[in-house]
C-alpha cells in the first residue's frame, strides 16, 4: 500500500469545506462514539461494546428501516445484565424516535476504527480541496451529501432485508475521488512507498485511487475496524461490527 501525501495540482482558495468536514468527523470519532478509548489502549469491555452497539443502532444506517421503515422492536440500551447465556447487552422497546433518513446523513460521520477513519479522511484532505476549488463551497457540500445518500441508498436497495448498521464515509469520499478523475485525468500525486524506507515517487491519481478502494476491501472484510466479531445479547446473538459505506 502506498502513501499519498501531496497532489500537484494547486488550488486557488482555501478549502473551508474540506476542512470543515474533516474536523466533524475527527471530532464525532474521538468525542461521541463509544469504545474509541479501548481501541487506544487495545482491548475494550463488554460495557464499551454495548454502548457501541446501542449507539450505531441509533445512529447507523439499517438498510432495512431504510427501504421498509420497519423498526425493530427491540434495540440495545447500552446497559449490561446476565441471562441464561451468560453476560450481554440489554434489549428493550426504543425509548427514541429514529429517521432513517436522518440516519444516512448521521451514518457519514460514523467510522467504525482508526483505519476507517483515517483512510477516508486522508484521501478527502488530498483530493477534495482540488474538487472544491473547481465547484466552490456550496456546490461541494451539497455534491459531498448526495454522493452519500447515493452510496447509502445503493447498498441498502441491494441488501434490503439487512438489519446490520451501516457507517461511514467511504460513499461521499468515493464520489469525491471519481469527480477528482473526471476533472482532474492527467494530474499526479506524491506518494511513499515502503521499501525498507518510505521512498517518494510520483505516481498518476488513478493509480493512487485505486489504491483507496483497496483499503475499503480490507476494512470491509473487517481488518482495522474496531470491535468486529459477536456480542452475547441476552437470548440472542448479534454482530458488532456494522458495515462501512
Amino acid at each position: 500500500m502506498v502513501m499519498p501525501v501531496h497532489d500537484v495540482n494547486p488550488t486557488r482558495r482555501t478549502p473551508w469545506v474540506t476542512y470543515a468536514l474533516l474536523a466533524a468527523n475527527f471530532v464525532v470519532f474521538l468525542a461521541f462514539t463509544p469504545g474509541v478509548i479501548g481501541s487506544l489502549t487495545g482491548g475494550s469491555s463488554l460495557a464499551d461494546l454495548c454502548h457501541l452497539q446501542a449507539f450505531l443502532d441509533r445512529y447507523a444506517v439499517v438498510p432495512q428501516e431504510l427501504i421498509h421503515h420497519r423498526m425493530p422492536n427491540l434495540v440495545p440500551t447500552g446497559a449490561t445484565g446476565v441471562g441464561p447465556q451468560g453476560p450481554g447487552c440489554v434489549v428493550d422497546r426504543p425509548g427514541y424516535e429514529k429517521s432513517p433518513e436522518l440516519s444516512v446523513l448521521t451514518a457519514m460521520f460514523l467510522h467504525g476504527g482508526w483505519l476507517h477513519l483515517l483512510g477516508n479522511m486522508l484521501f478527502l484532505w488530498i483530493f477534495g480541496n482540488n474538487v472544491a476549488d473547481r465547484m466552490g463551497h456550496v456546490r461541494f457540500l451539497l455534491f459531498y451529501l448526495v454522493c452519500g445518500y447515493a452510496a447509502a441508498y445503493g447498498f441498502a436497495v441491494l441488501n434490503a432485508g439487512s438489519g446490520e448498521p451501516l457507517i461511514g464515509a467511504s460513499g461521499a469520499v468515493a464520489g469525491v475521488l471519481g469527480a477528482y478523475l473526471v476533472l482532474y485525468p492527467r494530474a499526479r500525486v506524491w506518494v511513499l512507498v515502503p521499501f525498507l524506507i518510505f521512498l517518494p515517487l510520483r505516481l498518476p491519481a488513478w493509480i493512487v485511487l485505486g489504491m483507496w478502494f483497496v483499503l475499503q476491501a480490507v476494512y470491509s472484510s473487517g481488518q482495522g475496524v474496531t470491535d468486529a466479531g459477536t456480542v452475547a445479547y441476552l437470548g440472542a446473538r448479534v454482530r458488532l461490527r456494522g458495515g462501512a459505506c
